[in-house]
């Protein structure tokens, strides 16, 4: 196909592959079944925090990967890459389906299945955004609304499967599908020639801030738009995450019954895919900083309502809002790190950028499991998210802003 067109192919294909490595966000469905499996061996005395641990764990390798996936892609292209990506996130479940402790099982999800999420994922999102420089927000949020999405399938299945065949067999079963189709679909996978641009497609005008050409990583962390960027996307996961996280569980705090809690957690992941196209468009069409905004007011209101007034249909509502914005800022910081410094080197400067959700993946269930652990409840975490939501706004407002000209090391 013509590049203008065939390119969509591309977007496709990492959506469907996010769909498989995105299997992490129905980790709380896994909660409670780990929590009576290891609490029936012998002298296994499990704790909150230990059943959120390969979730925390998962998610900060996986961003602490990517920043180290640029020469991997250099060297062995866009196909080769997602394929090793997609062998070690299989394997990853599948090892962690023999872990006969909580701590050895977050070592082999968390650790082998997080580095091959890196590695796929940083491909995925690096050819979304260099495939499309006049659409980027859009191409990027579609790419990636796979792994938010996925919930709304992997967490219905893994219901379904841990009933039928256990929780391990289920971690096998997710391990093995992961690699077979993740090795499919990444066969096509390529970037653009150097210099490519679709047809009649003019790129901005420059204003006198960074070159269209983009920067390289250290001239990047040499800017307060980075810091800026950074804080606010690590705010937004923080709070996405903590509610990611303890999903079910706080919907039976609230009233809800067990089976309905895990459907909803399908039905909040619709939410989380949809926030990533939609916050994707309204970034390309209001500036990344006024996206953000946008972001931190839902993520206050919804908060605000769960402090105030908890209840199952402000549950419903709240979360919804959460996993939306949550999924939101996997397309708002990848859009927004491609205009702000181009892609030149967009696979380490997004990588460095993604070390913030990394930072949100360990902070923001681990602090929702201490707080369940001192207060009796998972309600308690929504005081403290209400104020990150604050700062977010504050930090956005402040920070979150083109770059002025960076110069070159000398």
């Amino acid at each position: 196909m013509p590049p203008q067109k065939g390119r969509w192919i591309f977007v496709i294909l990492a959506l469907i592959i996010n769909l498989c490595l995105g299997s992490v966000y129905a980790w709380s469905v896994f909660v409670q079944p780990l929590t009576e499996y290891y609490s029936g061996l012998p002298g296994m005395t499990v704790t909150p925090n230990d059943v959120l641990l390969p979730f925390s764990l998962i998610l900060a390798v996986f961003a602490l990967t990517m920043p180290f996936t640029g020469p991997l892609i250099d060297r062995y292209g866009a196909r080769n890459t997602t394929v090793l990506g997609g062998i070690l996130a299989g394997l990853g479940w599948i090892l962690a389906s023999f872990a006969l402790s909580p701590l050895v099982l977050a070592l082999m999800f968390g650790v082998i299945g997080g580095i091959g999420i890196g590695i796929a994922y940083s491909v995925l999102v690096a050819v979304a955004a260099c495939w499309f420089p006049d659409r980027r927000g859009l191409a990027v949020g579609i790419s990636v609304l796979g792994v938010g999405f996925s919930a709304f399938f992997t967490a219905n299945i893994a219901g379904y499967l841990i009933d039928a065949t256990g929780v391990m067999n289920t971690f096998r079963i997710f391990g093995l599908g992961i690699m077979a189709l993740t090795v499919l679909l990444a066969l096509p996978l390529r970037f653009p020639a150097p210099g490519w641009i679709p047809q009649g497609w003019t790129p901005p005008a420059l204003t006198g801030g960074e070159p269209s050409c983009g920067c390289d990583r250290s001239r990047m962390v040499r800017t307060t738009s980075f810091y800026g960027l950074w804080a606010c996307y690590f705010i937004g996961c923080l709070a996405g995450l903590m509610a990611i996280s303890i999903a079910q569980p706080v919907g039976t705090d609230v009233g809800v019954g067990a089976g309905l809690a895990t459907i909803l957690v399908g039905f909040f992941a619709i939410f989380n895919g949809a926030g990533r196209p939609v916050f994707g468009t309204l970034t390309d069409r209001i500036t990344p900083r006024k996206a953000a905004m946008v972001s931190f007011i839902l993520i206050a209101l919804a908060s605000l309502l769960m402090w105030q007034i908890p209840s199952v249909p402000v549950y419903i509502l709240a979360f919804a809002i959460l996993w939306g914005c949550s999924g939101g800022w996997l397309a708002i910081a990848p859009t927004a790190t491609g205009s702000y410094f181009g892609t030149s080197d967009y696979p380490r400067c997004y990588g460095v950028v993604f070390l913030a959700f990394g930072a949100g993946a360990i902070a923001g269930p681990q602090l929702a499991g201490f707080i369940k652990a001192s207060t009796g409840t998972y309600l308690g975490v929504f005081p403290y998210v209400f104020a990150l939501a604050l700062a977010g706004m504050v930090i956005a407002f402040m920070l979150m802003r083109p770059p002025r000209l960076i110069p070159e090391v000398t």
